[in-house]
Order: C-alpha cells, then structure tokens, then sequence
C-alpha cells in the first residue's frame, strides 16, 4: 500500500535524506513530497525530481508520476520524490540529485529541461548511478535523455483547431517562452494555417527567461484565455503546464468555445471533471511511457542512454479523442497523422 506524506522543514531537518529543494517548479523543503511503500524483494528505488507544479499538475509531471507509479506497482520498491520551486537555483538542483544519489536512489528522474546542468554534473560524479532526464538531451554514459516531438502532436492539435473554429480565430497559450514550448506553437500554427490558412492565430507566453511562473500560475492562464476569448477566439490550445488548467476554466465559461489540453488527455483527469464539456482534446506527450522504459531498463540491468526520441510515429505523442468530439474531423486528422509518419509532412520545431 502507498502512502504520501508532506514533509515539513522540521521533518526534513532531522530527516536520513536531507532532501532539499528541487527544480522547475514549486520546491524548497516546506513543499517536497516523499512517498514510499514497502516493495517486494528485489524492488528499486526511484527517485523522482519534478519539475514546476510537480503531482498533481495534472498535465507533464502527472504523466512522469504515472510512469514511476506503474514501475512501482511492478518492480516493487519504493519513490522518493520532490517538487521545485521557481525560486530553485542551479546549487538547489544539484544538491538534490546529489542527495538523492548518496540515498542509493537508482535510478533517479530530473523531470524537466532545467535539470540538464544539474544532470550532467551528477550523474559525472556518480557513475554507478542511472540519470533520466526529461524534455532534454544530457551527453553521459549514465544518463538516458528522454525526448519527444511534440511538435507532432501540436500539429494535429492545430489541425482540429482550425476544423472546429466557426470564427477563424484561435490561440495559443505558452507556459514559458523557450525552445520547448516553441515546438508546441510551431506545430500547432502549422497545422492550423496548412489546413485553413485564414484562421488567425492570437500567441501568448506567461513568463520568460528564467523566471518558470508560467508553468505553475493558473491564475495567469485564465486571464490570458479571457483576453483571447474576449478577442474573439473561440478555440484556445495551452502549452503552460498547470497554468493551462487556468486557461480550461476560462474557456469554460464561454459557451461554444473549446480548450485544447496538453501532455496529459486531461478530459480524463481527476479534478477536471466540471470542464470536460469544453476539452476538445488534448496534445498527449506519454513521458509515463518514456520515464517507466527507463526504469524497467534499470531493473533489468541494461540502463538506457543516449537521446531516446518518442515520436508520433512510435506512440510517444498523439492526439486524444475522449469525448468523442473529434469524430466528425477523425478522418481529416487520420490523414494529416499519416503523412507526418510517412514523411510526407514535415513539422516545424520552431515558429
């Protein structure tokens, strides 16, 4: 049986791992989660590093949580894991996996791109140990770079997008303006202007740089789906991690307008059940797939390495149906993912 326990800054102070404060996202001590269960003989230990939002999100760290939690179920063992902060530094990041590292979690999961320099210095200083790290590419024996092309998926998105809008105007919400989320917008613009190129496309970023907000402020996504909404677009698409919940609110409240989900099919997320009249789909990226291939590699003891690419073609994105509301463009989509697999489309990686 598991069990989640919050850990406070006094538990932690006294605690066997003093697990510090993570990286992309919520962190510090006072926010750290740790779960662990009893495993069977023979069971690993994983550690998991989330990114900003961490469980719960109920977009990209759940659908990591969902691959550590399987591998659980599985291999027996135990999790000990860890939600950043926006306020984490490059030192924060580092003493983490290095902490977790000393604990003897093996393999251990940086889930996010800001965890790349971090990884690339610890898993050199542990040599022993398996690194995962998601959403980025870390050159080390030890460290296995799990990537996708959501660029792919946002394509299709944008292809729904632009077959469902009954305005010819759409958006698109970006949790940070970098390189990754810009994959989701290239894809998504993409696939919009190649199926009906006079739909307009309203962009937005809620943060930039360095400052990851955008990724855990549902507050901001809302506000930034009302003003597109109030502009006039009726189909809105949120790449902005738990901050697109904010948005799927917003367009909730405007009748005949839809909300595209993003990394997980959040029509079927717990907690999301009062919006599922508005989730057109969602743009899935399966980080459980790629983070759960890791681990059962590790307990198998044939560590993965190097970039390990989830494509469209591979089932590492695709585009939901739940809720049936695609089935009247299933067809148009069909085609459009065919093409892409066969290369016949070639989906851009930048706007």
């Amino acid at each position: 049986m598991r069990r989640v326990a919050k850990l406070s800054a006094a538990c932690l102070a006294t605690a066997a791992l003093a697990l510090s404060a993570t990286a992309c996202g919520k962190t510090s001590s006072d926010d750290a989660s740790s779960s662990s269960s009893g495993g069977a003989k023979g069971g690993i230990k994983i550690g998991l590093a989330y990114d900003v939002g961490g469980r719960g999100d109920r977009s990209f760290n759940d659908s990591a949580a969902r691959g550590a939690d399987k591998a659980e179920k599985q291999f027996g063992g135990s999790i000990k894991e860890l939600t950043a902060k926006t306020s984490d530094t490059e030192a924060d990041r580092e003493q983490r996996l290095q902490d977790l590292a000393d604990a003897g979690y093996n393999p251990i999961v940086a889930v996010g791109y800001a965890y790349a320099p971090s990884v690339q210095k610890i898993a050199a200083k542990y040599p022993k140990t398996s690194f995962g790290i998601v959403d980025s590419v870390v050159d080390g024996k030890n460290v296995d770079s799990i990537t996708f092309t959501e660029e792919q998926s946002s394509y299709l998105a944008g292809v729904a997008a632009a077959l469902k809008t009954k305005k010819d105007h759409i958006g698109f919400i970006g949790g940070v303006d970098n390189p990754l989320i810009k994959k989701f917008q290239a894809g998504y613009v993409q696939g919009v202007h190649d199926t009906n190129p006079k739909v307009k496309v309203d962009v937005q970023y809620l943060s930039h740089g360095q400052d990851t907000s955008g990724f855990s402020s549902p507050d901001k996504g809302q506000q930034a789906a009302q003003g597109m909404l109030d502009n006039g677009a009726d189909v809105i698409y949120a790449a902005a991690g738990s901050s697109g919940t904010g948005a799927i609110e917003a367009v909730n409240s405007v009748k005949g307008a839809w909300a595209i989900g993003v990394d997980s099919d959040q029509y079927n997320i717990p907690g999301m059940e009062k919006y599922k009249s508005s989730i057109l789909t969602s743009a899935v990226k399966n980080v459980d797939v790629g983070v759960f291939d890791f681990i059962q590699s590790v307990k198998n003891g044939k560590p993965l390495a190097g970039n390990n690419v989830y494509s469209l073609a591979k089932g590492g994105v695709s585009l939901a149906t739940s809720g049936g509301f695609l089935k009247d463009i299933q067809p148009k989509l069909d085609a459009a993912k065919q093409k892409i697999v066969d290369g016949k489309i070639k989906v851009k990686t930048t706007p």
